[in-house]
């Protein structure tokens, strides 16, 4: 027992100083150091109270702390049995470290989208994911503000992707990173996507933060995390996500921006 509880510190320690790092950067930047110079690209004009914060950063520890003891049991010898995780980069080569990140960033998409549904259920709503939507203007320290049973839920992905793909122990750490940076922006609660965003293919494809912050507000649609297939599929996407994008845009950048992708 002791000996696990050293391992659970030691990577709790190391999530939550990732945690800090790459949620509280943005929030330094964008709603400290330069909010003024930001002000444009704010999604909601109004301002979270400092106690959302408070909440969501105390939150986002036990989430931490959840998906810590889920990468432990993941990488623990009972599991290594029957999961694919290895630890040798010539099995696959270098160019699957790559493509196994982008796969398992598809699986958690799709994954999410539906686990995301079932958690909005009337019956399930307000024991778990209410909690998470409670930040109606989210920030950067939403980003892991879980429920304790959703956080399991969140964290469970990461056994569905260890079983169904060879995935280097590298492959997982960049998965991880790239998710939580993803997070982070979703919630970020500025849009800071490039002009050239908006009529390229991947406005069509992929969530930016105007289309999640919606979901935080309106409380429905917009349940994909990566990409908006799901969305669009199964006609769960808000009508008004692109009218509100445009807005936000031509805030930023003066003019109204040509529709061309929707």
């Amino acid at each position: 027992m002791k000996e696990f509880l050293k391992i659970i510190v030691g990577i709790f320690t190391v999530q939550a100083s990732r945690y800090f790092l790459l949620a509280g950067i943005p929030f330094l930047v964008f709603y400290i150091m330069f909010r003024k110079w930001f002000a444009k690209a704010k999604i909601q004009r109004k301002d979270a109270a400092k106690a959302d914060f408070v909440r969501e950063i105390l939150h986002s520890l036990q989430s931490t702390l959840v998906l810590s003891i889920v990468g432990y049991i993941v990488f623990s010898p009972p599991l290594r049995g029957i999961t694919h995780i290895y630890t040798d980069i010539n099995k696959y080569g270098w160019w699957w470290i790559a493509g196994s990140t982008v796969l398992s960033l598809i699986i958690q998409d799709t994954y999410f989208y539906w686990m995301h549904r079932t958690l909005h259920h009337k019956a399930l709503f307000k024991y778990t994911h209410l909690l998470h939507h409670k930040s109606t203007n989210p920030s950067p320290w939403t980003s892991y503000s879980f429920h304790f049973f959703e956080a399991w839920a969140q964290g469970a992905v990461l056994f569905i992707i260890a079983l169904v793909l060879p995935i280097h122990v590298l492959a997982v750490t960049l998965f991880t990173m790239t998710s939580f940076i993803i997070n982070v922006y979703g919630h970020l609660g500025y849009e800071i996507a490039p002009r050239w965003f908006r009529n390229s293919f991947l406005f069509r494809v992929t969530v930016s933060s105007t289309y999640h912050n919606l979901h935080h507000s309106k409380f429905n649609g917009n349940y994909g995390l990566y990409f908006r297939f799901w969305d669009r599929l199964m006609k769960t996407e808000n009508p008004d996500y692109v009218t509100e994008y445009d807005k936000i845009q031509e805030a930023r950048f003066g003019a109204k921006e040509v529709s061309l992708a929707g």
